[in-house]
Parts: structure tokens; C-alpha cells; sequence
């Protein structure tokens, strides 16, 4: 394992070719007879910088998945371990700051606040960690240029496309530096030509800052964009980058 560069808590994150590990992930909602299974037995590594697709209909699970990796909601059992730390076994205080200093999720409903500006609604990640006024200007700036959107900075997000505030949606993503960042369905209220120049700019950003991205869709357009393809369906998991092959399965630390 490759020296650790990043923290969260007292826990270190290191960054290495299992920078990720998701093993026997269950999760059922409801009970008894109308209990839904939105997981089974999901199991698979990513290395640190790799972009993966999750692909699969609606109610297949992906939301659920990523819920469970980013620390916004807790398996019923199995194991989530960034860096060798198990994220299903953090205190809720620990998560918070988990998802508030190296997690970052992108909406496929934006998730912009209606009443701030485009620079305002980047700012916030860096306004939580408390980063001075004059370095987040410089930051939340710099981010805006670079999803094509330095003119329009005091721009609210009534007064944007749907593409635009899916750029703002991105860059606020992004402007902290986090080491995972997760997307649902990122470009699921856009039309397809902004859908693929969103992926494109997503993908080119995540590449150049070296960060580890799941990003779910069901449209296989934009599955191209990916190092790797994992299809969910009715909570089960494969492999569709290596057709015929089951996803890899880590080794869990006991809880």
C-alpha cells in the first residue's frame, strides 16, 4: 500500500490499487412479505483514479449503492472500505466528516440552492471547512472557468440552463478536491447533446485531478466515458466491461 495523503477523523485514507472495496453489500427495505431486497451479496474494488459506470433501470439498486459508499445510509450488512478504513463502521461523526472533506456527490436534480449564486453554491464545500474567504474567491473562481461558466458567476440557478446548473452542480463537486466522488444520474434531466458534453466534461475533470468516480446511468451512450462497466440489476451485480466475468470479491475485515 502507497503512502497515506489523506485523513479523515484520526483515520488515515491511503490511495492504491484497492483504494475502494465494497464486499457482501445487503440492504432490504420493508419487512415480511413486501420486502423489497435493493442489494445482495455486491462486491467489487476499484482502483484509486479509475472511473466506473454503474449501469441498470430505475429501481435496480444504483441509488441505493451509492448512498451506502458515500456514508449517507448504512448496509444491512457486509463492508465499505476506503483505504483499508471500513466506512460501515464509523461513528455518524465520523461520517459527517468522511462526506464533508474527501466525498463529493453530484444530483441528477442539481441540488443547487435556488436563492444563492452560482459562486455561492460552489463556495459552499469550502465555507464547511472552513477555508479562508480570500483562498475559497480564488478557488470557487478558478472552478467556474474551468466548466465554462466565468461569466456567469452571480448568476442564480433560475437565471441558467439545465446544463449550466449541472456545470455548478459539478464544480461545487469538485472545488474541495475530494478523493471520491459520486454522481447519480448525473445527466438524467438533460437532452442528449448537453447530456454528452456534461460526461465529457466530467470526465476529462476527474482525469486530470486523478480522483476515483462511480458514476450511475442507464444510458449506454454515455457508459463510454468509462474504465469500467458494472451493471445492477434486481440488487445483483456483474461485470459488463469483461463480459462473462463475475465482479472481484475483497476480502472484508471482520466487524
Amino acid at each position: 500500500m502507497s503512502e497515506p495523503d489523506a485523513v479523515f477523523g484520526e483515520r488515515l485514507i491511503a490511495r492504491d490499487e484497492r483504494f475502494l472495496e465494497v464486499a457482501h453489500l445487503r440492504k432490504t427495505f420493508g419487512a415480511g412479505e413486501s420486502a423489497v431486497t435493493a442489494l445482495d451479496e455486491v462486491s467489487f474494488t476499484v482502483p484509486q483514479g479509475q472511473f466506473l459506470a454503474i449501469q441498470g433501470r430505475s429501481g435496480s439498486g444504483k441509488t441505493t449503492l451509492l448512498n451506502i459508499v458515500g456514508g449517507l445510509d448504512r448496509a444491512d450488512a457486509g463492508h465499505v472500505l476506503i483505504g483499508g478504513q471500513d466506512v460501515t463502521q464509523l461513528s455518524d461523526d465520523d461520517l459527517l466528516t468522511l462526506r464533508r472533506d474527501h466525498v463529493a456527490y453530484i444530483f441528477q436534480g442539481f441540488g443547487l440552492l435556488p436563492i444563492l449564486t452560482a459562486s455561492e453554491n460552489v463556495g459552499i464545500p469550502l465555507r464547511l471547512k472552513n477555508i479562508d474567504p480570500q483562498e475559497r474567491e480564488q478557488r470557487v473562481a478558478r472552478a467556474l472557468a474551468q466548466v465554462g461558466l466565468a461569466q456567469h458567476t452571480n448568476h442564480i440557478p433560475a437565471q441558467l440552463s439545465g446544463g449550466q446548473q449541472q456545470r455548478v452542480a459539478i464544480a461545487r463537486a469538485l472545488v474541495a478536491g475530494p478523493a471520491l466522488l459520486l454522481a447519480d444520474e448525473p445527466t438524467g434531466q438533460l437532452d442528449s447533446a448537453t447530456a454528452r458534453d456534461i460526461m465529457d466534461l466530467l470526465s476529462r475533470l476527474v482525469r486530470e485531478q486523478g480522483m476515483t468516480a462511480i458514476v450511475t446511468t442507464h444510458d449506454p451512450i454515455l457508459l463510454s466515458h468509462a474504465d469500467r462497466v458494472l451493471a445492477l440489476s434486481d440488487g445483483h451485480l456483474r461485470d459488463d466491461s469483461q463480459p462473462g466475468n463475475a465482479a472481484p470479491t475483497p476480502q472484508a475485515q471482520p466487524s
